[in-house]
């Protein structure tokens, strides 16, 4: 693997200007002090509830993500590049979503495979036709960004279903201010504490009808779900009502939620839950967690759902290897920010580059998500090797392979102190009928194993404060 670009220091070991505080002020701060203020983090975040449960592990219990209290530091440049970037992306996704439901004309133009979209299970035939208020469908999205040397930054992912780990991005940041304020002092960051204020303009602009205050509800599966704290965490921000399907019901295609005061109108609500659990009458009939009729309302224009129903069909790994071409298709426009080169393994002779190569690739299902389901062709023995490539065989179409990027590194607090860890960035997205919004940064998450790339919470990753130099 070649060797990783680190953010912090130049190759002739002197330190990255954007970095000279923070340097000298490590090496000012005695190590029993830094320990001292990662166990009272971590005591904070235990106190407060920030915690996660795994997926089909036995006995589960709920875990702290690990939070490491040295910050990444990003320019104002370097974010002027990477916001202009996701701005643009987000755009085309929008653009990709409505006329992949309406007039197929990428299809048409052989753009992107029409079995690509025909036989994606995110695909909803239930949207074919239908309009959504204002012509947008992916009002959050999560765009997971990659870095491999001082100018490049590529796009890893495109998270445009219900995009998470926002409410760790701004809990890290009120740790950081309380524990290290001294260190804030010396520095011009970026404010994102504005994130609560920016969603919820962004949800209200969204509202189906004029005429009154918007009422907008987050919609949870409830307590069981592995990011309810997240849930919870919103709607205290927002000052909007954190829902269970079981509060709405439907009459005359419009929403309601019950109150003490009586039933309340609902005109937008952010859901926190996938497509098949939304309707029981459209949807998967033993669905406990959804709100019959609710696709009736929305069909009739009477309440907006963010993000849209159906946007897993732009958001797996597959059509996330056509983006730069969606990208020209729709603007006219070169992309900003580069995707990840990519073999598409559905494609025989990108299969047989990939099998020829396996031990040198990352490998990954095109649905996978949180880290599973994938290969790290250097980090794997022959016997894991093997195992996939009888994978491959068997269903290629379910994967695609990139090279093994030398992911960016960071300073980061181990047990012996401080050393670089990968790192990757998933900002932050907000797309309004008035405008867009990105608070500068995002949530950086670290791979908190030495030498490991993999960087999500479910396989050992851990967070840290993302800080955009504001001069």
């Amino acid at each position: 693997m070649p060797h990783a670009f680190d953010e912090m220091s130049s190759a002739d070991g002197s330190v990255r200007p954007a970095y000279e505080t923070l340097q000298r002020w490590l090496a000012s701060v005695p190590q029993d002090v830094l320990d001292h203020r990662r166990k009272e983090a971590e005591f904070i975040f235990r106190r407060i509830g920030i915690t996660f449960a795994v997926y089909g592990e036995q006995n589960s219990q709920e875990r702290l993500i690990p939070f490491d209290m040295v910050p990444r530091i990003i320019t104002k440049d370097e974010w002027a590049t990477l916001s202009k970037g996701l701005e643009q992306r987000v755009k085309a996704l929008n653009m990709y979503i409505r006329d992949v439901y309406t007039k197929r004309e990428v299809l048409k133009a052989g753009v992107v495979p029409e079995n690509l979209v025909y036989q994606n299970p995110a695909f909803r035939p239930e949207m074919n036709g239908q309009r959504v208020p204002h012509d947008l469908y992916v009002h959050i999205a999560g765009i997971d960004i990659v870095r491999t040397d001082p100018d490049t930054f590529y796009v890893l992912e495109d998270n445009a279903r219900t995009p998470s780990g926002v409410s760790y991005m701004l809990e890290n940041r009120e740790i950081m201010l309380r524990l290290f304020p001294e260190l804030f002092s010396m520095h011009k960051v970026a404010p994102v504490d504005k994130y609560g204020d920016d969603l919820l303009a962004t949800l209200r602009s969204l509202a189906p009808h004029g005429g009154h205050e918007p009422n907008v509800a987050i919609l949870t599966p409830g307590i069981y779900n592995s990011a309810y704290y997240e849930h919870s965490f919103l709607a205290d921000k927002l000052g909007v009502d954190l829902v269970e399907g079981r509060d709405l019901f439907v009459k005359d295609d419009v929403v309601y939620m019950r109150t003490t005061e009586g039933p309340k109108r609902v005109d937008v609500i952010y859901r926190r839950l996938d497509d098949d659990f939304l309707d029981p009458l459209m949807f998967r009939r033993d669905s406990q967690l959804g709100v019959p009729g609710l696709m009736s309302a929305y069909h009739a224009g009477n309440v907006t759902l963010t993000n849209a129903v159906g946007t897993g069909v732009a958001d797996d790994k597959a059509v996330y290897s056509y983006m730069p071409d969606i990208i020209r298709f729709y603007l006219g426009e070169e992309p900003l920010l580069p995707n990840v080169p990519t073999w598409r393994c559905r494609e025989p002779d990108h299969l047989k580059y990939v099998l020829e190569h396996l031990p040198e690739l990352v490998v990954k299902e095109v649905h996978g998500s949180g880290g599973y389901g994938m290969l790290v062709g250097p980090a794997s023995d022959k016997a894991q090797i093997e195992s996939f490539r009888a994978k491959l065989v068997a269903d290629p179409a379910n994967f695609i392979a990139q090279p093994t990027l030398a992911l960016s590194t960071c300073p980061t607090m181990v047990e012996k102190g401080v050393a670089p860890r990968h790192v990757d960035l998933r900002p932050f997205i907000l797309s309004g009928s008035d405008k867009v919004r990105i608070v500068p940064g995002g949530l950086t998450r670290v791979a908190m194993k030495e030498g490991s790339l993999v960087v999500n919470s479910s396989q050992g990753g851990g967070t840290k404060d993302t800080w955009v130099l504001d001069a």
